[in-house]
């Protein structure tokens, strides 16, 4: 028996609602945003993203660990230099390596190939 489900996850930012509209036009989610608070949602509505400001916000450096990353999503993408080059024109800027990003808030991220299990990302 589980204890618990996943509702969300949450990352910290000094703008949630520029990285509600980010992530919401990358994941095609509908995105959400108030003063202090942001979010995007699936289709269904059941898996959330969210975003809360922070004072004095300081980005992660990577690779660097002076301010560490300490955690980063891979978001999976049908070709990865037609990525690439969305998630840049969205406002993503490159740190380097094979397909590695820093969202507006300079959380990293990276694009990874879809697998063969997995449902085509248009489909």
């Amino acid at each position: 028996m589980s204890i618990a489900r996943f509702p969300s996850f949450v990352l910290d930012c000094d703008d949630p609602g520029r990285l509600a509209t980010f992530y919401g036009s990358l994941l095609d989610w509908t995105p959400s945003s108030t003063d202090g608070w942001g979010e995007i949602r699936n289709a269904a509505g059941d898996q959330c993203i969210c975003f809360q400001r922070v004072e004095q916000y300081r980005p992660p450096q990577w690779p660097d660990q002076d301010v560490p990353q300490q955690m980063h999503l891979d978001v999976m993408v049908d070709d990865l230099a037609t990525g690439d080059a969305e998630v840049l024109a969205l406002g993503a800027r490159p740190l380097g390596g094979d397909h590695v990003f820093a969202d507006p808030a300079g959380h990293p991220f990276c694009l990874i190939a879809r697998p063969d299990w997995a449902t085509p990302v248009g489909g």
